[in-house]
């Protein structure tokens, strides 16, 4: 007997999210990780970095487990299954829904798929299909972690979307402007200022407009992208292949996809939104470190130049 899948109301993710948060904060489901945030220019970026607090520190000390900030438990699966107070919403037949369960940025939601798939696998029409149900909700900056390398703490596939602005004092995405200058040949478009492998595409509205449809012709894109950075090797098993370690960022303007060739600089651990231009760090020593050398030095040492 099949289930019925019974999907959000268009227009209501957001009210969704909004409410489930303040469910999973009373009843202790999602810990917020408080910080505070520098702004540190270089390259012509301002970056947004995010320094754990000290009482947060001091908390999170005490766990032995699920560290935000640290590499987490690669074997353990906290979405089979998954946190029923940390669900919002089913997405598709194929998705669901959640919060993330430890969040620096308010109404961060994970997007899941609901049989377990590997993180580092490719992504799907299904996967995007669920990403573009979300964007078409509320404005947002989706993110994918493709595998450890990239900065992903769960071998469970899941896509995350944070709303935009990151914060209310920047307005826009720290990495955007630099964006702004790419050139273009053709459909694929490449950033003189951005010294390591990278390829930018842009959005097609109608593409938001009709998830579905718009779906098939993101992912021709996508596997456009990865050939275009040297990560066309997927294999004999389609879509089971695993083309590398690389970050993919979408908004409703543009994707932008970078491969990687390690987690970490300097201890600091680096995922897709590193490449948005922003960083989180555990503390202030941490904070020196990125200063010191520069937070698009770090990202080029994480990404291949």
């Amino acid at each position: 007997m099949s289930v019925i899948i019974r999907r959000f109301d268009p227009g209501t993710l957001r009210s969704k999210v909004q409410a489930r948060t303040a469910y999973a904060m009373q009843c202790g489901a999602i810990h917020t990780i408080p910080t505070h945030f520098e702004l540190v220019e270089q390259g012509g970026v301002n970056f947004l970095i995010r320094i754990v607090s000290n009482l947060a520190r001091k908390l999170q000390d005490k766990a032995d487990q699920d560290r935000p900030f640290m590499p987490a438990n690669m074997n353990h699966n906290p979405f089979l299954p998954y946190d029923q107070d940390l669900f919002v919403a089913d997405i598709s037949d194929t998705h669901v829904c959640l919060l993330n369960k430890y969040n620096v940025l308010d109404h961060h939601i994970l997007m899941v798929t609901r049989s377990f798939q590997e993180q580092e696998s490719l992504l799907t029409v299904n996967d995007f299909e669920a990403l573009l149900i979300c964007l078409a909700e509320f404005e947002g900056l989706a993110f994918y972690n493709a595998g450890e390398a990239a900065g992903a703490s769960q071998r469970h596939k899941h896509l995350q979307m944070v709303p935009l602005p990151l914060t209310a004092e920047v307005p826009q995405i720290p990495i955007e402007p630099l964006l702004n200058s790419a050139r273009f040949e053709g459909a694929m478009g490449f950033v003189a200022g951005l010294h390591f492998l990278h390829v930018l595409a842009r959005m097609a509205p109608t593409w938001i407009a009709s998830p579905w449809k718009g779906a098939q012709k993101l992912l021709l894109q996508y596997l456009d992208m990865l050939r275009m950075v040297g990560l066309s090797d997927c294999g004999a098993g389609g879509e089971a292949g695993r083309p590398g370690p690389y970050n993919l960022l979408v908004t409703r303007e543009w994707m932008f996809l970078v491969p990687r060739s390690t987690e970490c600089f300097e201890g600091i651990s680096v995922n897709a939104l590193g490449f948005a231009g922003g960083f989180l760090v555990k503390d202030e020593q941490e904070l020196i470190v990125l200063k010191t050398f520069g937070p698009m030095t770090a990202l080029q040492r994480v990404a291949i130049c």
